[in-house]
């Protein structure tokens, strides 16, 4: 523990100071989105447009290379299959809820394979893992201020919209017979999710990003009382196991995002597991 804030501290290791502040930024995201995902029950949702990000990424770098688009960066191209597939599941959802699991799978799938695609035809070496399974030790400047920009967005909006958003989220047929755009609310939820993923893919990588959407939320839904309070405890929750995975994986000389989904799988398992014994 000391090493680490020692390295924290020296101006030699700047990467860990940015490691430290993407965690707790990124934590705004994972709990206010991530509570908003788990209660409406669309985590398969936000899983398939994080896996289909993978599409982007190998475009964008393909052409890079082979000079089609020069410096098309991978999060360009990242955010525009986000967003793609944002638009595509949203819709279907919404008038289509009989092909709604099919059109997500297919979405998975196609997504992936397009990037693996591209990547195998880019010229040179591109290690899919990274893209996969992250790297919060890359972090950069510029990644923290576009986390910071969104994170003051998705605050504002929470603030904002808070009403139209748990009635639409707790009770769809409700929202709109108070007049709630339900549907409209349901695609600009998407569409933040989906450049939210793209963000947050370089903090535990596409995989895993869905867990970190979905297992802090959950772990605050053991204790919280209303929409709001479960936004801020899972905030409170992600940052500690952001800070955790961190230090651990400084301690052990291991994946910080795969410690950082480890340490919020044990606290989630352990609530879920006082919780049955409270229930008996």
């Amino acid at each position: 523990m000391s090493g680490f804030i020692e390295a924290l501290s020296n101006p030699a290791f700047p990467f860990i100071r940015n490691a430290f502040f993407a965690g707790l930024l990124s934590s705004v995201l994972f709990g206010i989105l991530g509570s908003v995902v788990t209660v409406r029950r669309i985590a398969s949702l936000a899983g398939a447009i994080s896996h289909a990000v993978l599409g982007g990424i190998g475009m964008a770098l393909f052409f890079s290379a082979t000079n089609i688009i020069p410096g098309f960066p991978p999060m360009a191209g990242a955010i525009v299959f986000a967003l793609l597939s944002a638009m595509i599941i949203g819709i279907v959802s919404l008038k289509a809820k009989q092909r709604e699991d099919t059109v997500i799978n297919a979405i998975w799938a196609i997504g992936m394979s397009v990037g693996v695609l591209f990547m195998a035809k880019t010229p040179g070496y591109t290690d899919p893992s990274s893209y996969l399974f992250g790297n919060i030790l890359l972090i950069s400047n510029r990644d923290l201020l576009l986390m910071a920009v969104l994170d003051c967005i998705v605050v504002f909006l929470a603030w904002r919209f808070y009403p139209q958003i748990a009635a639409s989220s707790f009770d769809e047929e409700f929202a709109r017979v108070r007049n709630v755009p339900a549907a409209a609310l349901f695609l600009i939820l998407l569409s933040i999710v989906a450049v939210a993923i793209v963000l947050l893919q370089t903090f535990v990588g596409i995989v895993m990003v869905i867990a970190m959407l979905t297992l802090p939320a959950g772990s605050a839904a053991y204790v919280s009382k209303s929409l709001g309070g479960m936004m801020l405890i899972s905030t409170i929750f992600s940052a500690f196991f952001s800070t955790g995975g961190l230090i651990l994986g400084w301690a052990f000389d291991a994946p910080v995002g795969a410690m950082v989904v480890i340490l919020a799988g044990i606290v989630f398992l352990a609530a879920a597991g006082i919780k049955v014994v409270r229930g008996r």
